[in-house]
């Protein structure tokens, strides 16, 4: 009997349910990619499964023909984390939204990430609710007027690399819903890491928050307002590409090349160091000071959570047997109650 996957396609990974997003929705992009990247995983499509919260990037697991969850509001990385434990076989993916992961789901979110479980957590940012019809929501910028902010948003955002690199996360990227050949890229290279990969895509709400993120996608300005991250090369951006960063002390600055400054001067991109510092600093570049960084931030080895909790199971058996349920339960200290 042949043991070769068979050959799969997108198609393949596409559900027979009707897709619910408003038309001209940045969902489409990344569901698109989704499905282009999984035949290339080598991975059977009954050995990956999506789970999401609530909110509209949630409806994601619907549309794949893989096995999902459609779990509670801010929830999915504790799903994630029971389901990856015990089937440790299976490819586990997490989509959730800058509502639903960062607001109800921080301290999940959060837990998840330090705990290194090999999952992917793709978080689709459109600093708004959209399934609830326009809030603010953890990443809207200060100053945003909304439904629940007629006078202007005064909560400071949360900014989500920035969280996930203060919780040491072993894999962190950033892409953008419409830059579709780097999206696709990036959702591999996450897929191939062992570990939590962190994602966040900038994603447009064309009804209640359009143009969140124009500067990054308009033709006219998104080279000088995003910096492509390559391992072990220089910070470099612009048209002409004529601009880079460097570190004035532990302060980074952009500079002109050209004008007694060469590509040696500026900061490298170092993914794979092991001290996150320089990965921060980068999530804390933003427009209009700096333009912002896209690619993988930071990419390294960790030990996983998974892999440690199952091997403690399998040392316990080894050193007490297999156990029964009944005597756990008569185990210690027991009161009879009359």
């Amino acid at each position: 009997m042949s043991t070769e996957l068979p050959v799969l396609k997108a198609s393949d990974f596409a559900s027979d349910q009707d897709i619910r997003w408003c038309p001209g929705c940045g969902d489409y992009s990344i569901l698109a990619q989704m499905k282009k990247v999984m035949p290339t995983l080598g991975v059977p499509q009954e050995n990956i499964v999506f789970i999401s919260g609530i909110g509209c990037s949630s409806r994601f697991p619907y549309y794949m023909n893989t096995y999902g969850m459609h779990s509670i509001h801010g929830r999915a990385p504790a799903f994630a984390t029971g389901l990856k434990a015990s089937r440790p076989e299976l490819m586990v993916w997490v989509i959730t939204g800058d509502g639903d992961g960062l607001s109800i789901g921080g301290n999940h979110l959060m837990h998840a990430i330090r705990r290194n479980l090999d999952v992917n957590i793709v978080l689709f940012n459109n600093r708004i609710y959209g399934l609830t019809k326009g809030q603010y929501s953890p990443t809207s910028p200060l100053g945003k007027v909304t439904k629940t902010s007629p006078m202007g948003a005064i909560d400071n955002p949360l900014h989500p690399l920035s969280i996930a690199i203060g919780c040491e996360a072993s894999f962190v990227a950033r892409s953008i819903d419409v830059n579709i050949k780097h999206l696709g890229a990036t959702l591999k290279r996450a897929a191939e890491h062992k570990g939590t990969s962190f994602i966040e895509v900038y994603q447009n709400c064309n009804v209640f928050n359009d143009g969140a993120w124009k500067y990054a996608t308009d033709k006219a300005t998104k080279s000088d307002t995003t910096l492509e991250l390559e391992h072990g090369k220089p910070l470099i951006f612009g048209k002409d590409r004529d601009k880079g960063i460097r570190l004035n002390g532990l302060v980074p600055e952009v500079v002109d090349l050209g004008k007694g400054i060469s590509e040696d001067d500026l900061l490298f991109h170092d993914e794979k160091a092991e001290e996150p510092s320089l990965a921060y600093l980068l999530t804390r570049m933003r427009n209009p000071d700096f333009p912002e960084p896209i690619g993988v931030f930071r990419a390294v080895d960790r030990p996983m959570y998974d892999e440690e909790l199952n091997g403690q199971v399998e040392r316990a058996r080894e050193t007490k047997g297999e156990g029964k349920l009944e005597d756990m339960f008569t185990a210690g200290e027991t009161w009879t109650v009359g």
